[in-house]
Parts: C-alpha cells; structure tokens; sequence
C-alpha cells in the first residue's frame, strides 16, 4: 500500500505531537485532531507554506506476511522517509513503544531523513487471538506534514499435518492402459506442495510427455508402459515439514498371446495309424509381471494313417510245359503272393525257368515252318497269362476295397483325436474282420449317429466298458480329448489372483475353501453336489482358494441339439487352469436311467472361450488322462484333472430311453379364501432341483400335500398328462374346463425347464369345508404313470412337513485337511503303500477293487501313478460322510496284505 497524505494538523496537535513521541502522544493526537473535526484519512488542504507533497511521509519498506514455523518469533519491519515516528499497530491496538526497534538514517540522494523500525511476534501473541480473526499488524508513521498507513501484513502460524486426506493405491493394469493416482496432500499452512517420486526418483512432468500432475495433485499415466511398473511416493511439502504417502506398487502386465501355429509334424508311425501333432508357444507376446497365460491348447493332435509297404513275393512254379521243338521244357512264376504295394520291394528272380528236356541228346535243327508255329504258341500263352493275371489282380483289389470301405465305417478319424478302430461283427458276416479296443491307448470316447433312431440287433461290444457296457448299433466314432496343461508358473500365478471374484458368495448354492495339499471337500447342502480334493492333489507348498457352484439353468445357456436331453446340474468347481497332480472328483445327481443300448451319454465342458465340448464318452472309454466318470443309478462321480463347468448330456438312442422325473405335489399352508391351488411340479430327478423348488414354495408360502414319487418318462414324442379325479362335488368343485392339463414333450425332455408345474384351481362350496380327498393322475401317453391319493386336512394337516429338510441341518459346506475324510491319513498312507506294488496271486490293490465292485475300472486306475489311492477317493466320494469304515477294513483285510486289526478301532480314531 503506498503512503497516503493527511490533513495538516492544528498546531495544538503539533504541539502535542511532539509533547509526546511515543504512543501515547499519537493517541493524544488522533484524539484532538477528532475533536477538531480533522479527518485523519484525508488529504492535507492547505498544506504548511513552502512546504512540498512530498514531505508526507511513503514508505520504502512495507511489512510483509510471515509464518512462525514452531516456536520461532517472526520479525516484522518498515522504513519511511521523512518520517519523524513511526509505530506498529497490531489487531487495532498499538504496539509499546518498547518493542520497538528504531533506526534513524539519512537519505543520500534527497537527504531526507529516513526512519526504520523492527518488532518482534511471538507464536504467544498470535495464539491469544486464535479463532476469533487472524493475526494482523501495520505501520503508522509521522511526518510534519501528516501520517501515512502502510500495508497490513498478516502473521500466521505455520503448520503441516501428518495424515493424507487421500493416498495412492496399488494397482495392476494392463499395458497401455491409462492410469490415474490420486492424492489429495495434509491440511496445512502455508498450503502444502506437491511432488511425486518414483523408486524414491523425482517424476518431472517436463522430462516425460507420458506424466502429468492435475490441478488436485493426481499424478496421470497416459499409457501405461512396461517401465512404469515401480512404487509411487506422493510427497507434500511446506516451510514446516515434508510428509510422505504410502508407496503405491504399480505392476503394468501383458497378456499373452499364442503365436501361430507350426506345421504339422510328420506321422509317428511309418507304417499304420499313429499321430501327427502342431504346436504353438505363449509368445506373441509372452506374458510378463502376472499376465495371463494364453488360454487353449499349445499343442494338437490328429490321427494319420500311413500306408505299409507291403515286398511282393513269388507264386509256386508252374508246370513243366511239354518238350518243346529246342529239346526245352520251361515253367513259369508270378509276383503276386502279395504283389509288391505301397513302395514294396519286387520279386527278385527270374520268373521264367528253362530246361533241356531230353538230356541234351536232341538236334536242335527245325524247319522254319515250326520255328513260327512255336513262336505263335509261345505268344498265346503269354497272352493268356497276361490276362489271367489281370482278373486275379482286380479280384484282389475288389475283395481288398469292399474290406476297406467297411472297416472305414467304424473308424471315421477326425482331427485332434486319437483314432482306435472297434469294428462291430456282424451276424450275416462271420468272416468280416472284428478289432478290439486298444487297451494301452489314453482316451476313447464314444459318439453315435443318433437322430433319426434305428433299433437293430446289432450291438458294438466293447469288454472295457465300465457300466454302460454294450452300446447300440450304428456309426461309432472314437476320439480322444487332451488338452494340454497349462505352464505351472501360470497356474502358481493364478492361486494366487482374483480369477473367481465374479463369482457370488454367500449364497445357497456355492461353497468355497481354502485349501493346501492335505486336501479337503466342498458340498452344497441339500443338492448332492460335492467336491473331493484328495490329499497331495495340490502340489505342496501350494495354497488355492476353490470354489464350487450350482448354477441356475436359466443363467447358464447350454446348447442341445437333436434328441439330446440335460441330464444333471451344470455344475462350476474352479478356478479353472490351476494345477492339481491327482484327479479330484467331483460328484453330483442325474435323472438317467442308464442303459447301453437306449442312451449315449457324454459328459460337457465348457471351454474358456464360452463354447460347450464333448470331453468324455461314458460307456466308451477305457481311460483317459484328464476325465473319467463314474455313473451310478442316481449320481456320477467325475474325475477331472482340470477345474472347469461341467454337466452330463444324453442322447437317445431309441424310444425305450427314459429319464426319471421327481413328481411333487403342493399347496397353499393357509387357505382365507374359497380357491384352493394345487401345485404339481415335473422335476428332473436330482436333490438339487428338489432343493429350489422347496426353497421357492416357502416364500410362496407352500406346504407339501404328499410324498414325491418318480414317473419315467420316455423319447417317445408324446407328452406329460395330468388329471384330478374323485374329488366331493357337494364341497368341491374344479376349476378345470377340459379333462386333463398337458405339459409338451419337448418342454420335459430338453431339461433346461426346472420347474414344470400344472396348477389345479379348486374352490369350496363352503368355507367351513378343511378336508380335502381326490385323487391326482400324472401319465405319459402311451407310458409310465403315477397317482397320488390326497387325503388331508388344507387348515392343520403338516405330516409331509419331515420331508422338507430346515436350512440349519446343512451341515458344513466346507471340510479341510483330515476331517473331510472317513479314512484317518496314516491308515490311508499304509493301505496304499501295501496294495500298490504287484502282490503274489493278485493279493494287491486289483483285489481290492474287486471286493469293492469296481474292477470294471481296472484301467483307469492302472493309468494312475497310485491306483489305490484312486480307489480310496472313489470311496471317500460315495460314502461320505455315512460310510462305514468296518466294511472297508473287512475289504482290505481279505486282500490278505493288511491286518485287519488295524481297522478294528478305526471308527474310534474317527
């Protein structure tokens, strides 16, 4: 602020002015220039003669504002010229004259005095005031000609304080994708800095295009780059101290991506079927700092067939032909027993033996008439011969094309499968050529021509079949399904990241744990569904979090074609691609009744991509590296070396197939009005579906009116039929204009319809009426049928209430380490080390299988590095957590390789 000219004074308060120099004489005068009317921010009027505006007084120095960093006074000053006094006023009050520091100079240029004063403010004085306004003072100096204000020049007390109102957070992102990091710094005074570190480096937005720092301090990536993965500091500074955030870690990742793919390689066999494999590496790019792993196979097969070269052999010698007119016999052979094929060595030899016939006593002197007569003969049998050999050789070809062309039915290769030829005899055929399957071989799967349907008699007999034994007649394909295993790295990586986050938690239909190589089990209460993770099926030294779900069918979308049909929950177990070294098995219902000749059965998973594959043929399969399945009259058990969405599909193979569905029956716990609503549901076959529809009568406020029965239903086109009958028309009447409700075939048969329901609307004629009895039919046309005798009281009756199991009998949807199994670890660990060696007389784990009645899986089990082991969790599956532990140990104890004492007080150590 520069100086401002007073009024002149009166010479009274001149006088008074110098009378008394310090505060107290300016007081006194500001108290007589305001009684004299004087107003002390005007300007002079009439100024002293001869004197010069100038001689007010300006300041050459003004007080500035300062900040009291601690306890540290601050100094606050001004210099004015000419100035006779000069004074601080602080907050309105003057400052003693005490405190002040004065020093009087001379100005050189105009050598008009100069005057400069210092005061000294304590954080004390500041302090008295805090809250009420801020700290202030200013100078006043005086001059013979009038006084002059200066600026006002705020004190304050610095500070910083010590927490972020916002830190950066760690993050991974992927490469070029832009990143933003927040940080909002510490109140403070004088307000804070802002500055970013990275790996403790100083980030200057000047020296990188790619970072900038935004008004509210946030520190900006436009894209992210490998070299932006570091630790990032936000830093806030002022004159009182320099606070640090948390390290933010910022890890940019890349995705890996598949290069293309290799040439196929050649055939593995140069002589008959064998393999032909392409590959394609993780590399374009390869995954760095965590990214994914390529999802999908780096390697694939396919079946290829190379023709054997098959050496020709001779033919016996021909007869001696008569002695000719030379004195010469000769005979003759041919190629032809094989016929070199394929590359096949020729004969070696000569096909044409001559000899003397007449131990060379005959002249050899002829006319010339015979010499032609002989060359004309020898020339038609050379003729003949020729055209003999000709027929023989397409009759082979024939009779060799008709037995190519009919072993090629039942061998149709397709790429990326394993071919093994299973050729059906045939009874108008005895001497067609028959191939068993091939035993040694990993994976068969079967697949028929199923729509439209041909009974036949035939049957395709395969001896290694595990429960669906002969399968129907027709076209079968065999091939094999391995997907290659992911890189371990990547499946480390993946325990260890939030794959399955999408997934929800807490609900009725999910269970998650965590578990380590001493493996576990997950259940869904009340469905059936299970998952066992045998011991040392996570690698030690591994930790994963495993999930497994139920999934609604209206949320997952399963395409079926043809006459195919779902057959069981689509079920989730994952995260899928993690590593596990022995199969675990996952166990859940399905509403088939299975036999060889009336279903195809298969069992789906659904690719990482989203499409649904065939990855096992039931009934088809000998053994395979990753998938095996178990099928039981109301559960399979399914083991997978990879986590994945799984479900069970069948195909019919003829109008006698037939699914089994759950008939139940239910109606309103409270009836206010004359309707009555009697609900009668079609359900597959499993506990699951059960389960919703009990879950979604109690919030529909339903009770079950009689026990579930099961109706078969069969592929035969026709549909679902339901009537009520013999109900009391004098208190009852239907609702119902026709004789019976039907639900479509189709609607019944595809299965993706859980809760197929036909409603019977009835009302009472009074409303007294509480006893209810008719008689509900439930029929396929022209098949199964089932009818229900209902017989209750609609106010009280709750008998079938015991079938409804409460929400708190669940049990434990999650089981870790030995509690999840019946059989202790040491007892395990000793069964196996003694039954999996070959023992004397079969006295070996092959044995055990046999008491246990699964010696028709003998191959899948050889194929394990622990066969017993196999057998263990098989049982650990289907008898948990009721499984009696004796009949085990009697089972073991007749093998004749474990005493059977150890397992007398094995239930006790349970």
């Amino acid at each position: 602020m520069g100086a401002r000219p007073r009024r002149r004074r009166a010479p009274a308060a001149a006088a008074a002015t110098t009378a008394a120099p310090g505060p107290l004489g300016a007081l006194l005068a500001a108290a007589l220039l305001a009684a004299a009317g004087a107003q002390q921010s005007a300007t002079v009027a009439n100024p002293v003669s001869g004197a010069s505006p100038d001689l007010l007084p300006h300041f050459q120095l003004e007080p500035e504002d300062v900040y009291i960093v601690k306890n540290k006074a601050v100094s606050l000053a001004c210099r004015a010229t000419p100035a006779t006094q000069i004074y601080f006023k602080c907050n309105g009050e003057w400052v003693h004259q005490g405190d002040h520091v004065m020093q009087h100079s001379t100005d050189r240029g105009t050598g008009l005095p100069v005057m400069e004063v210092r005061i000294e403010v304590t954080r004390q004085q500041v302090e008295k005031i805090f809250g009420l306004e801020e700290y202030w003072c200013q100078c006043v100096a005086w001059s013979s000609s009038g006084t002059t204000k200066s600026q006002k020049a705020f004190v304050r007390i610095a500070y910083l304080r010590k927490n972020f109102e916002q830190e950066p957070t760690a993050r991974e992102v992927s490469i070029e994708q832009g990143i933003v990091l927040p940080c909002r710094p510490p109140e403070g005074i004088p307000p804070a800095e802002v500055e970013w570190l990275r790996n403790e480096e100083l980030v200057d937005p000047a020296l990188d295009a790619n970072v900038y720092v935004t008004p509210e301090h946030s520190l900006v990536l436009r894209q992210a780059r490998l070299a932006d993965t570091a630790n990032y500091t936000c830093v806030a500074k002022n004159i009182v101290a320099r606070r640090r955030s948390a390290s933010a870690a910022i890890t940019v990742y890349v995705n890996g991506g598949w290069s293309t793919w290799t040439q196929w390689s050649g055939c593995s066999t140069s002589c008959g079927r064998g393999w032909q494999k392409r590959s394609r590496t993780c590399t374009n790019p390869t995954p760095l700092n965590g990214g994914a792993f390529c999802e999908g196979q780096n390697m694939q097969k396919t079946a290829c067939t190379t023709l054997c070269p098959v050496d020709g052999a001779w033919s016996e010698w021909s007869k001696w032909s008569v002695c000719g007119a030379e004195c010469t016999h000769w005979r003759s052979r041919e190629c032809s027993e094989p016929a070199p094929r394929n590359g096949g060595q020729d004969c070696h030899g000569p096909e044409l033996d001559t000899r003397n016939c007449t131990s060379e006593l005959c002249s050899h002197a002829a006319s010339g008439a015979e010499d032609v007569a002989l060359y004309v003969g020898l020339v038609a049998v050379a003729v003949c011969l020729v055209l003999l050999l000709l027929v023989g050789v397409l009759l082979y070809c024939r009779k060799k094309g008709g037995l190519d062309a009919d072993v090629a039915d039942s061998s149709i290769l397709t790429a990326g499968f394993q071919p093994v030829s299973i050729k059906p005899s045939k009874a108008d055929n005895p001497g067609l050529l028959t191939i068993q399957p091939d035993l040694s071989t990993t994976t068969m799967t079967y697949q028929g021509s199923l729509c439209p349907r041909q009974d036949g008699p035939a049957k395709l007999q395969l001896p290694n079949g595990h429960l669906l034994s002969p399968l129907g007649a027709g076209r079968h394909t065999l091939h094999h399904s391995s997907p290659a295993a992911e890189g371990a790295d990547f499946v480390a990586r993946l325990s260890t990241q939030s794959y399955f986050r999408s997934l929800p938690r807490g609900t009725n239909n999910m269970a998650y744990g965590t578990f380590n190589f001493l493996g576990g089990r997950l259940m869904i209460p009340n469905t059936g569904i299970s998952l066992l993770i045998p011991p040392d099926a996570i690698p030690r030294g591994k930790i994963y979090e495993v999930y497994l779900t139920l999934h609604k069918q209206e949320e997952v979308r399963l395409p079926l074609a043809g006459c195919q049909t779902l057959l069981s929950p689509i079920v989730s177990c994952g995260p899928p691609g993690v590593l596990l070294t022995r199969p675990a098995i996952l166990a859940m219902g399905h509403c088939v009744e299975a036999s060889a000749e009336n279903w195809s059965i298969r069992l789906k998973k659904q690719s990482c991509e989203g499409t649904w594959e065939d990855v096992l043929q039931l009934g088809a399969e000998p053994c395979t590296d990753l998938y095996y399945c178990q099928l039981e009259a109301q559960a399979c058990y399914i083991f997978t070396e990879q986590l994945g969405r799984f479900a069970l599909v069948g195909e019919s193979l003829s109008m006698a197939a037939s699914k089994r569905l759950k008939l139940v029956l239910f109606a309103p716990a409270a009836c206010p009005s004359l309707e009555y609503n009697i609900r009668v549901y079609c359900l597959s076959d499993t506990q699951d579906t059960l389960k919703e529809v009990i879950q979604l009568e109690k919030q529909l406020g339903g009770q079950l009116i009689g026990a579930p029965r099961v109706l078969h239903f069969k592929d035969s086109y026709h549909n679902l039929r339901l009537s009520i009958h013999d109900m009391p028309s004098s208190l009852w009447k239907s609702k119902l204009l026709a004789s019976y409700q039907e639900i479509p075939f189709y609607h019944i048969w595809s299965g993706l319809q859980p809760f197929l329901h036909c409603t019977f609307t009835l009302e009472r004629l009074s409303p007294s009426t509480c006893e209810l009895a008719c008689k509900i039919w439930v029929w396929q046309v022209e098949g199964d049928g089932q009818s229900f005798t209902v017989n209750f009281n609609i106010a009280k009756d709750t008998r079938f209430s015991d079938w409804l199991v409460p929400d708190s009998e669940v049990g434990a949807p999650a089981l870790v380490g030995p509690s999840a199994f019946k059989i202790p670890f040491l007892i395990r660990q000793k069964i196996i080390s003694s039954l999996d060696p070959p023992g004397t007389r079969g006295a070996d784990w092959r044995m055990l299988a046999q008491k246990l009645n699964l010696d028709s899986h003998l191959s899948f089990f050889a194929s394990k590095p622990s066969p017993t082991a196999m057998i263990l969790n098989l049982w650990e599956a289907r008898h948990f957590p009721n499984g009696n532990l004796s009949q085990l140990a009697a089972a073991v104890a007749e093998v004749g390789k474990q005493d059977s004492a150890l397992f007398a007080v094995s239930e006790a150590e349970c």
